[in-house]
């Protein structure tokens, strides 16, 4: 597949995330969060804590991190690692593109860690 629209670049303020779900090659939805960093960059990681399975777009952005709500892990959304326990293993990451004023977002090609 190819990448798809996630969002629009202004639906985001720096340091704040959302969820999208986008389509799966094998036609399942993906949720994905968009985050757009404090530096203003945007990033797109699975929406899915690997520790708790809770929803990442719903815990605090700060600079590059992403904090999730439920146990305090915390993500480098530039490379899905986790930076704080309790969560080991890292998050899916998908590469983001901008397309004029659009955020597309290619699901079916995270980025190797």
């Amino acid at each position: 597949m190819v990448a798809q629209y996630a969002c629009a670049t202004a639906d985001l303020a720096p340091e704040e995330a959302m969820l999208v779900e986008l389509d799966g090659v094998d036609g399942s939805m993906v949720p994905v969060a968009v985050i757009r960093t404090g530096d203003g960059e945007y990033h797109a990681i699975s929406d899915i804590c690997s520790h708790g399975q809770v929803s990442l777009s719903d815990g605090e952005v700060e600079g590059c991190l992403v904090e999730c709500w439920l146990h305090g892990s915390q993500f480098d959304v530039r490379t899905g690692k986790p930076v704080q326990l309790p969560a080991i293993k890292p998050v899916p990451v998908y590469p983001v593109t901008i397309d004029g004023e659009n955020v597309l977002v290619d699901v079916d090609a995270p980025v190797a860690l």
